[in-house]
């Protein structure tokens, strides 16, 4: 059961020995001290706990287990609240005075419910309990030496770290962070470098041990464990101090998590409310901009509840395959921020709207979408396209936007007809850049200047009192949602700006809030808290900052591929930054 979570590293090694430190020089000059002896009293100056480290002669297996997502679920920033680059900036150290995600106690700290009321239930549901069970093992083997090891700051983590395991009852031998300065004055390029300066003290001071484990999530260091391993034995094979060791790196499935959004929204925004005050203490010359949370919205809709999201997916058959992608949670007002007018004429963000579903059509076989009318039919509203519908779903390549061509729809029968409620919100992704007090709090970061110093720019869309319904031969789907309305058809089926559900976000849109403001470069008088980002035209704020049912082809953060120089787009390794 346990080895099904675990991928054992023993295939060969063919990475060449520039990645790998010389095992050898870390304690043979360089890169420390050289030395002659090792002992458990030097060892045990590298842990954070208060305790006497087992004699040299007891033990014969050395247990090392990683921290975050290894043993802990840590929380990452997550990538449905903040864009790539905003993430790399949160996990870059450099960015932030305080050093950012990964040097700040207080996110860790802010897991689940928070210190407080997570340490008496012991974090439950934070752990990797596979990886709980076979510390608990290693607790009870006599002869084996175990060991937390992680590259968090030993400054700023040792006491959370001591609190976070003794509430689960785990009991190391040694509990090792990442010094500024290791015992014998070592400086260290990088946490692998750390980590493998440790181990080699640990290897060296237990010369009887003749096997290591090392379980870790990530496999740019797993592989690291591997070379730097086959390079101590190598070494010991030609210049031997205690002997080969047998070494098995596991590879652990790692188990990420994240923060409540707004305790995460909170707690970034008071890293940077930190960061700007520090700043604000620099010279006028050398002062650069204030740091400030901006929101980039792709589209505007009436978002649909998970529940009657399903009972609409329900009435049509998808095929399944990673080929078709599900949709089925809203209906496009705009793809961009939405314009104070039309906001108006829809209720503003939160309001809600009752609608019927009457119809249903597949387009080309590649779009599946819903038609829909309002409830009561004289409700006044406004969609992106020229009937009201619900796309449910899309084949690869095929767009939302190509929904508007759908002229022939498929009329329900009324026992399969039912009306189900919507609110009005904002599809969005947060951003951290400079403060620029020509651009409005919530302008979009790709918007049109061009349009925004016009005032215009927007295009034409379709709402309740100006379009035509297409032809419905089949049936009466959308002709109810027509009742009582007359007016010109304005634009309909393919047209060139309409991008239905697509991540539109930015174009058009008119959008001069902000200018004018005087912000002014040097003031740095900008202590926020998020009751600062509040209402936008007097409206109540209602983002939708979910990915479980993102438009297709919306950015909402990295999903892989290789890190930027930056500090990077992918989520999933962000812990190489710390």
């Amino acid at each position: 059961m346990i080895a099904a979570l675990f991928c054992r590293s023993r295939r060969p090694i063919t990475s060449s020995r520039a990645m790998a430190s010389s095992a050898f020089g870390h304690f043979n000059g360089a890169g420390s001290q050289k030395r002659s002896h090792f002992t458990v009293t030097s060892l045990g100056r590298w842990s954070s706990l208060n305790k006497t480290l087992p004699a040299v002669d007891k033990i014969s297996t050395i247990h090392v287990y990683d921290f975050d997502n290894t043993l802990f679920k840590t929380p990452l920033p997550n990538s449905a609240l903040w864009n790539g680059l905003t993430i790399g900036m949160l996990s870059n150290q450099d960015v932030f005075i305080n050093s950012g995600w990964w040097h700040d106690n207080r996110i860790l700290g802010a897991t689940g419910l928070g210190l407080d009321k997570e340490e008496p239930r012991a974090w439950e549901g934070f752990w990797n309990e596979k990886v709980v069970e076979l510390v608990r093992l290693t607790m009870k083997q006599p002869d084996a030496l175990c060991v937390l090891l992680t590259g968090r700051g030993e400054a700023r983590f040792a006491d959370l770290l001591r609190r976070i395991v003794a509430s689960k009852h785990l009991e190391f031998d040694m509990l090792c962070l990442k010094p500024q300065v290791g015992p014998a004055n070592q400086k260290f390029a990088s946490t692998i470098k750390f980590k493998q300066e440790l181990l080699t003290e640990i290897m060296e001071t237990y010369k009887h041990a003749g096997e290591i484990r090392i379980y870790e999530d990530r496999p740019g260091h797993t592989q690291k464990f591997i070379d730097f391993l086959k390079d101590y034995n190598n070494t010991q094979r030609v210049r031997p101090t205690r002997g080969p060791i047998q070494a098995e790196i596991i590879q652990v499935t790692d188990t990420q998590t994240s923060l409540d959004p707004v305790v995460e929204v909170a707690q970034v925004q008071r890293m940077i409310n930190e960061h700007n005050e520090a700043m604000r203490l620099q010279p006028l010359h050398l002062r650069p901009k204030a740091l400030r949370i901006k929101q980039q919205v792709f589209f505007t809709s009436y978002a649909i509840e998970r529940a009657d999201s399903q009972r609409l997916l329900d009435l049509v058959k998808i095929p399944s395959g990673d080929s078709t992608r599900v949709h089925g949670n809203n209906i496009i007002i705009v793809p961009r921020p939405c314009p104070p007018h039309i906001l108006t004429k829809v209720g503003g963000l939160g309001s809600t709207m009752t609608w019927q579903v009457t119809g249903t059509a597949c387009h080309h076989g590649s779009i599946w979408a819903a038609c829909v009318t309002p409830v009561p039919a004289s409700a006044s509203f406004h969609t992106e396209n020229p009937v009201p519908l619900v796309v449910l779903a899309l084949k690869r390549g095929a767009r939302p936007a190509e929904a508007a061509k759908i002229n022939t729809w498929s009329a329900l029968p009324p026992e399969k007809r039912f009306t189900f409620t919507t609110t009005v919100r904002e599809k969005a992704i947060l951003r951290v850049e400079a403060d620029d007090p020509r651009h409005a709090e919530y302008e979009s970061l790709h918007a049109s200047k061009a349009s925004k110093a016009s005032g215009g720019g927007i295009k034409r869309k379709h709402n309740g009192d100006d379009w035509n319904p297409p032809k419905q031969p089949a049936a009466d789907a959308a002709a109810a949602a027509v009742a009582g309305r007359g007016g010109g058809g304005g634009g309909r089926g393919g047209r060139t700006g309409g991008r239905g559900g697509q991540a539109a976000g930015g174009r058009g849109g008119g959008r001069n809030g902000g200018k004018g403001k005087g912000r002014g470069r040097g003031g740095f008088s900008h202590y926020r808290s998020l009751d600062d980002v509040g209402p936008r035209n007097a409206v109540p704020a209602e983002v939708n900052y979910d990915e479980a049912h993102p438009p297709a082809n919306a950015p909402t953060g990295p999903r892989g591929g290789k890190r930027g120089p930056n500090g990077g787009n992918n989520v999933t390794d962000l812990q190489s930054y710390y």
